[in-house]
């Protein structure tokens, strides 16, 4: 229901609540009208919190000096206008003096944790052969290997995963260019409809795949990102998920599900680490070291 929202560039959240903000400010109604002209951009950033993915926005505090009203009244102009269009995808909150409080929806965090799993950068995996030209020389070979360590783990889990039949695959295997055979929906939400994920390694892994990836959207100028950094982050933010948050054994007998969506994460993550060391850092993407 929300693929609207996340095809092309706008897998960012970040940039697609930036494009929800900007699209009402510069939306006219009879007795309101906001217009953000003075600025190119949206104030908005992360939240440090793993446990929930949380933006936060100043822009009314930012429009309050060049408009006459509040921040807090600009806050809930907008506030009122963002549940009006997108309450599936947020919740809204409003916080003195004017900050917009943004928090993921969890049937959309779940449905945009799918299409990173299943289709992101998915022209990513042709490339994925091994037989590229590094952009440059390498700037450091541990961090690399790191990564590509991490890289070739993720590989090896989705292909023992399909082996086993948790997953399957299409045929030839093993393959940089996997695809599952169905696109049906990885089991992320419990019945109540919040995500299965609750331990602190899924959540932060789960919070920093939406940082990498709007790192990967929205930065404006590309030097500006230590991406050896980032890339090592990640692999050791899922290498910490996989020490502590098991798929095989007595999860995967007693809860499928929640073994089903470890492996989304799992899966998540490989195509990240993909699309960074073959665009970013310019060496391979292993299948197995």
């Amino acid at each position: 229901m929300y693929s609207w929202l996340i095809i092309g560039n706008q897998t960012s959240i970040k940039q697609l609540l930036c494009g929800q903000i900007l699209q009402i400010l510069n939306s006219n109604t009879q007795d309101q009208k906001l217009e953000c002209t003075e600025f190119k951009k949206v104030p908005l950033y992360k939240d440090r919190n793993n446990h929930r993915i949380l933006y936060i926005s100043g822009v009314a505090q930012k429009l309050s000096k060049s408009h006459n009203c509040t921040a807090m009244e600009i806050a809930d102009i907008i506030g009122s206008k963002l549940l009006a269009t997108s309450g599936d995808v947020f919740n809204v909150k409003i916080v003195p003096p004017g900050w917009i409080y943004l928090e993921l929806t969890h049937p959309f965090l779940a449905t945009w944790l799918q299409n990173l799993a299943m289709e992101y950068m998915s022209e990513a995996g042709k490339m994925g052969t091994g037989e590229i030209t590094p952009k440059s020389q390498s700037q450091n070979p541990s961090i690399e290997f790191a990564v590509q360590y991490a890289h070739a783990r993720c590989c090896s889990l989705v292909f023992l995963a399909h082996r086993e039949g948790l997953i399957k695959l299409r045929e030839p295997l093993p393959s940089p260019a996997w695809q599952l055979v169905t696109t049906e929906s990885i089991p992320w939400l419990n019945y109540d409809n919040q995500l299965c994920l609750h331990h602190p390694a899924e959540r932060a892994l789960i919070t920093q795949l939406v940082r990498v990836v709007d790192d990967l959207v929205c930065s404006d100028v590309d030097d500006a990102i230590n991406w050896h950094k980032v890339s090592l982050e990640l692999s050791k933010t899922f290498e910490n998920f996989w020490c502590q948050c098991r798929i095989w054994g007595e999860v995967k007998i007693s809860s499928l599900e929640l073994a089903q969506a470890r492996l989304g994460l799992v899966m998540a993550t490989q195509r990240l680490l993909s699309f960074l060391l073959l665009e970013k850092l310019g060496v391979s993407a292993p299948l197995e070291l």
